[in-house]
């Protein structure tokens, strides 16, 4: 039986910055549990070389493809790309399916499908440069603070606080205070041509819902989609005049203060349950409404008053040992071989 398994990932430039690096840290973890299997794991950077890559796969002559790709010579606008030409070629792979990776990593699009469904996630201004009709988020001309959207209030200021995003990248990039704005439609749209260059090229601003955050990991196995256990990042020492969030340098830089100082948590107190539970139902209300598979991971934001926000649903979640995801799946008594064996034969075959 043909055992290889190419670990497909995005060929990382040298030097490479911690967000970028890490995917080899994914590809080493992956391998050691493919290989405990008994597979035999390649290794295969991609590029935008896409006749090279398919040469790669045509000599390899793979089970399949165990798919660790973020992005394509760094353009998260690009993530989409490697699950699709699998598609073409008739190669299974781990991971959700092409058409779910692309709808989902447009942030904006992604909540547009999520308000039309009835889904809860913050208001929003609709992107620069502008690639779609407005939908659900707010428009240019709407100057009233609470414009046409579900924009909450969480102060005593009529004028809501503004996260300004980018619409393809993910890793946190951007999530610092600096993009931290307020202001009507009409005077953050302005704004958004301005930080646009930094945030790969296309940005937009979702309401800045203040409260708690969590993620909910999902993992498919043979009888449906498991939620695997809640997980919250706590902010105990962020200061009272500063927002509670994880940035870019929370996530990625070990020498800043912000990333030893955003914990995570799986145990809460019986008054968390109803919460808890929403927010499982959501996850899988997500998991379905997206056509997801294999795993995936469901982002929130909850408001004082236990309201949660769908903030996004990362379709390729981190697969490091020590991200998010594996400490989900140790949670749940499962450890990582177990999760990458039950990826590998609910996508490539069965056993």
């Amino acid at each position: 039986m043909n055992r290889t398994i190419a670990v497909v990932h995005n060929a990382v430039t040298n030097p490479a910055g911690p967000d970028e690096a890490d995917v080899l840290v994914q590809v080493d973890a992956v391998s050691e549990a493919l290989t405990g299997l008994g597979y035999n794991p390649i290794p295969v950077p991609c590029t935008l070389d896409l006749a090279a890559f398919k040469q790669a796969l045509e000599t390899l002559q793979p089970l399949g493809v165990f798919n660790l790709v973020e992005s394509l010579e760094n353009r998260g606008s690009l993530i989409h790309v490697v699950p699709a030409l699998l598609d073409a070629l008739g190669i299974p792979y781990t991971g959700c399916p092409a058409t779910a990776v692309y709808t989902t990593s447009h942030k904006v699009m992604a909540k547009e499908r999520l308000h039309l469904a009835g889904l809860p996630t913050p208001a929003w201004i609709n992107p620069f440069p502008l690639d779609m009709p407005w939908q659900g988020g707010m428009a240019p001309e709407d100057d009233r603070p609470d414009g046409t959207g579900p924009v909450l209030k969480t102060d005593d200021s009529d004028i809501p606080l503004w996260i300004i995003k980018s619409v393809w990248e993910h890793g946190s990039l951007g999530l610092e205070a600096e993009n931290l704005v307020t202001g009507t439609a009409t005077t953050v749209t302005r704004l958004l041509k301005e930080r646009a260059p930094a945030l790969g090229g296309a940005c937009f601003a979702e309401q800045f819902i203040s409260g708690r955050e969590f993620n909910l990991s999902l993992l498919a196995g043979r009888f449906g989609v498991q939620v695997l256990p809640p997980a919250e990042i706590l902010f105990p020492d962020i200061p009272a005049d500063q927002p509670a969030m994880v940035g870019f340098r929370a996530k990625w830089e070990p020498d800043s203060k912000e990333y030893h100082t955003t914990p995570r948590r799986f145990d809460f107190p019986p008054g968390d349950t109803p919460l808890l539970e929403e927010m499982e139902t959501l996850a899988r209300r997500c998991w379905h409404l997206f056509h997801l598979a294999c795993y995936a991971r469901v982002d929130f934001r909850v408001t004082p008053d236990d309201r949660p926000f769908v903030l996004e649903v990362n379709t390729n979640p981190c697969l490091s040992p020590d991200a998010g995801f594996a400490a989900a799946l140790d949670r749940a008594g499962l450890s990582y071989a177990d999760a990458v064996h039950q990826m590998v034969t609910t996508q490539l075959c069965s056993e």
